[in-house]
């Protein structure tokens, strides 16, 4: 395997190199920065244009993000589907079932534990939208695919567009009263200025947190594996027994993330869902 080093000299390393101790961890050192700069953990988050279409001066071009949301969604929504047409209201209900209902009862739990009964007319909503975020969380994790909420741009659109949904209900529900969310009660009136441009600049980060959270730990969990992967295949390669055996110890690291990143998925659309019914329950009762 040849590696190029600093000053542009072609370096080999084979098994050879072993013989001579102290340029181990010399190769090593390059085999890790050789597979950070060939292969770029970021390559997997491009986004990748599959079919071109354009109406007008609006791009309705198909992507890799649009088509992987929608697979993961469809597949989800497919599989409930099945479950209520084929076992649905059983007296002994099937493995899908379970999790089906399951599913909809933490939902409903989680609805009524931060909302209260006047939550429940928008648990149709509440519940597409951890749906959709679990969806997208866990067709990134197949191989060769992509994750959709990786991207900032997926996450802070949703998030933005679920805010304006709370200004919309808050503003119908108290009227003109719904700016008191940005006025503590019992505040000084010299400091009321100063505070509701706080709490104005709080109310409007809580938009970008939101959907930054989400985006910040998918896109470091699937770099993190990119990388050990990288390295692992690079040590294989090298033809080295030696690193060939040490390349269980990465290889076992990625087995056992995979598993937490699986965990990860579906925390991550759990607190997303569960701030959202924060912020619903502020909207609605002003506190």
């Amino acid at each position: 395997m040849r590696i190029f080093s600093k000053h542009g000299r072609c370096d080999r390393f084979d098994g050879d190199t072993l013989s001579n101790p102290p340029q181990v961890g010399r190769r090593i050192l390059l085999l890790i920065l050789y597979t950070l700069m060939v292969f770029s953990p970021l390559e997997q988050f491009a986004i990748i244009r599959i079919l071109t279409l354009r109406v007008g001066g609006l791009d309705l071009s198909i992507t890799n993000s649009f088509l992987m949301t929608v697979l993961g969604l469809s597949l989800l929504l497919g599989a409930y589907a099945y479950t209520l047409q084929e076992s649905g209201g059983k007296l002994v209900p099937s493995y899908t079932q379970v999790c089906v209902e399951s599913q909809y009862t933490f939902i409903k739990g989680l609805v009524g534990d931060q909302l209260g009964k006047e939550g429940y007319p928008y648990l149709s909503v509440i519940y597409v939208v951890f749906t959709l975020i679990l969806g997208c969380n866990l067709i990134g994790m197949v191989p060769y695919s992509f994750t959709p909420t990786s991207h900032f741009i997926f996450t802070l659109g949703l998030s933005l567009s679920l805010f304006i949904g709370l200004v919309i209900i808050g503003f119908s529900r108290h009227g003109l009263h719904f700016f008191s969310l940005l006025l503590p009660a019992g505040t000084p009136l010299g400091l009321a200025p100063f505070l509701v441009l706080l709490e104005l600049i709080s109310y409007v980060f809580k938009v970008i947190s939101l959907g930054v959270r989400l985006a910040a730990n998918m896109l470091a969990g699937h770099c993190l594996l990119k990388i050990l992967a990288g390295f692992v295949w690079t040590m294989i390669l090298s033809g080295s027994p030696l690193l060939t055996l040490a390349g269980a110890l990465p290889f076992g690291a990625i087995v056992i993330l995979t598993g937490v990143e699986f965990g990860i998925a579906a925390i991550q659309a759990y607190v997303f869902t569960m701030l959202f019914c924060i912020y619903l329950q502020e909207a609605l009762n002003l506190h």
